[in-house]
C-alpha cells in the first residue's frame, strides 16, 4: 500500500506530557490574526510498518466517513480509506499534540492542541491563540456544541469562539476547598452536551460543573462523585451521565445518585481516561495499565495482553460507522477483530465493515 503523507515525520520517543455570542450553525467566518496557511501536500513513501503515532490520544470519524487520529507528537493523521494523511505544525497546525478534534456545520475541521485552537477548511489551517482571545494557547479539550459555537478548554480557563475570536467563558467558583490539580482548576479537561442542551465541564480538581444556559450546578466528591479530577464526560443513550477520573475510577449519575466503579474491586486501576458508549449500548472505559473494560450493565470484561491489546495507557476508545472498534494510546492504534485486537500502522490492516 503506498502512503501519502504531507510532512517526513522522524520517529522519536514518546515524551510524556505529563460571556461570548453563539456562532449560527456551522457559520465559522471569523479570521485568526494571522493568515491562514494553505497546504501543499507532496507525496512521499512512508514506511508501511511504522505505527501512526507512538501515542494516539483522540480518535474521530468526519461526515464523509474519513477517520482523524490525534497523535502526541506527530499532529493529526488522517486516513481516507486510501491514503494515510498527516497534518503537523510544519503544515501549519498550532502544536503537535492533539487533544480535541471536533467537526462543525460546514465541515471545517477544529483540532485543538498544544498550541492554541486550529481549523482546516480542507485547503488551509487557521491556527487561533491567545492573541485572538484564547486564555491560553494550551487546550485541553474542544466542544462543538448543537448551536455550531466552538468552545475551547485552555489551563487558563473556557473560552468560546463568537465568529471571529475567542471570548472567555467564566465559571463559577467551584465549592471544592484547596483542589488538587495537575494544571490549574480552571481547566476543563473535558467538555460534553447533554441531550437537553446543557454542557457539562469535566474540571481539573474541582469537580464537574453543569451549565444549562442559564445556571451553573457543581457535583464533586461530597455529592458521591468519584473524584474532582474529571478527564471524560458522556451521557449514554438512556440519560445517564458518565464520569471518568485521574484518581477515583469511573462515576454514573442517573440524576439522583452516583454509582461508583473503583479499584480494587472493580477495576484495575483508578486512573480512567476516556468513556465509550457501543451501539449495543455498553460503555466502555480505560484503566491505567490494566487495559480496557466493557461494562453492559451486568458485567465488566476486560481486554488487555491476553486479548491482544498490550496498549496499556489507552486514552481513546471508539467505534466507527462502519463498525469498526478502535483503541489508541501508547503503543499505537488497534482494531478489534472478534474477541481480539490487531495493530493497524500506517500500512494497516484497516479492516472493512462489520
Amino acid at each position: 500500500m503506498r502512503i501519502e503523507t504531507v510532512s517526513l515525520l522522524a520517529a522519536c520517543l514518546f515524551l510524556a506530557s505529563c460571556s461570548g455570542q453563539d456562532l449560527a450553525q456551522g457559520s465559522t467566518k471569523g479570521e485568526a490574526t494571522d493568515p491562514p496557511i494553505l497546504i501543499r501536500a507532496q507525496a512521499v513513501q512512508a514506511d508501511d510498518n511504522e505505527q501512526i503515532g507512538v501515542f494516539v490520544r483522540r480518535i474521530f470519524q468526519d461526515r464523509k466517513g474519513d477517520l482523524w487520529f490525534g497523535t502526541n507528537r506527530f499532529g493529526v493523521c488522517r486516513y481516507d480509506g486510501e491514503r494515510v494523511t498527516y497534518f503537523s505544525t510544519e503544515e501549519g497546525l498550532g502544536g503537535n499534540q492533539v487533544t480535541g478534534i471536533q467537526e462543525d456545520g460546514k465541515g471545517n475541521m477544529w483540532f485543538s492542541n498544544s498550541g492554541g485552537v486550529s481549523r482546516f477548511d480542507g485547503s488551509s489551517i487557521t491556527t487561533y491563540t491567545e492573541k485572538d482571545g484564547l486564555s491560553s494557547t494550551s487546550v485541553w479539550s474542544l466542544l462543538v456544541d448543537r448551536k455550531g459555537t466552538i468552545w475551547a478548554g485552555t489551563v487558563q480557563g473556557v473560552c468560546r469562539f463568537d465568529g471571529t475570536r475567542f471570548v472567555p467563558f467564566d465559571l463559577p467558583a467551584s465549592p471544592v476547598q484547596n483542589p488538587q490539580s495537575r494544571f490549574n482548576p480552571k481547566l476543563a479537561s473535558s467538555m460534553f452536551q447533554d441531550k437537553t442542551g446543557s454542557i457539562w465541564f469535566g474540571m481539573d480538581g474541582t469537580g464537574v460543573c453543569k451549565y444549562d444556559g442559564t445556571s451553573f450546578t457543581h457535583f464533586t466528591t461530597q455529592d458521591g462523585l468519584c473524584d474532582n479530577s474529571i478527564v471524560c464526560v458522556l451521557e449514554d443513550r438512556s440519560g445517564k451521565m458518565w464520569f471518568s477520573s485521574r484518581f477515583g475510577g469511573v462515576s454514573r449519575y442517573d440524576g439522583a445518585s452516583f454509582t461508583n466503579f473503583t479499584a480494587p474491586d472493580d477495576i484495575g486501576n483508578n486512573e480512567v481516561w476516556t468513556l465509550h458508549e457501543d451501539r449495543s449500548k455498553a460503555i466502555w472505559f480505560v484503566s491505567e495499565g490494566f487495559g480496557v473494560y466493557r461494562c453492559d450493565g451486568k458485567t465488566l470484561t476486560n481486554f488487555a495482553e491476553k486479548d491482544g491489546l498490550p496498549v496499556l495507557a489507552a486514552q481513546s476508545i471508539f467505534e466507527d460507522r462502519e463498525g469498526r472498534f478502535w483503541v489508541g494510546g501508547y503503543g499505537g492504534l488497534y482494531r478489534r477483530e472478534g474477541g481480539t485486537f490487531v495493530n493497524v500502522r500506517r500500512g494497516g490492516p484497516w479492516g472493512g465493515v462489520e
